[in-house]
């Protein structure tokens, strides 16, 4: 259950920081897309 709560707030944060990447705001959408990538099943999770 945690995984997929995980999974979806880390898909969330990726879209997220595309979004705020073609807005402009370069910056926050890196650190967005990188945080994203960081607390998915694939990356390396801050909670476990």
């Amino acid at each position: 259950m945690l995984a997929t709560i995980l999974w979806i707030l880390a898909v969330i944060l990726v879209i997220w920081g595309i979004v705020t990447l073609v807005r402009g705001g370069v910056l926050m959408g890196i650190v967005l897309i990188i945080v994203g990538l960081l607390i998915g099943p694939g990356g390396v999770s801050i909670f476990t």
